[in-house]
């Protein structure tokens, strides 16, 4: 094996690491978003933990998006005043602690 096969073998393995973790990390934000949102909500023990694993599904099925639109629906049916503004920060700060929470081990 030349250095070059090396290197790329390397980045290859860089590359699914990383592909891995923006995947865990993902689904970890999703369901931590999904708890703040059944929380706005009202919901508590089981039904938060449905509605918060019905986000990471969603989203996996889905696409990207699918999170924020069904939290977007569900807070207008219930009333909850949350602007999309604030939704996108809360998922910008649950994104950084999901992935501090993979690369710690959590």
């Amino acid at each position: 094996m030349t250095t070059f096969d090396k290197r790329e073998e390397a980045f290859e393995q860089q590359f699914a690491h990383d592909e891995e973790l923006k995947f865990k990390a993902t689904a970890r934000r999703n369901k931590l978003l999904g708890l703040w949102a059944a929380e706005k909500l009202g919901l508590k023990g089981a039904e938060a933990e449905s509605y918060a694993k019905a986000l990471v599904t969603a989203n996996v099925e889905q696409g990207e998006q699918a999170a924020m639109r069904k939290i977007r629906k569900d807070f207008e049916a219930r009333g909850v005043d949350q602007s999309d503004h604030q939704i996108n920060r809360t998922l910008t700060e649950l994104m950084a602690k999901a992935v501090a929470d993979i690369k710690a081990g959590r």
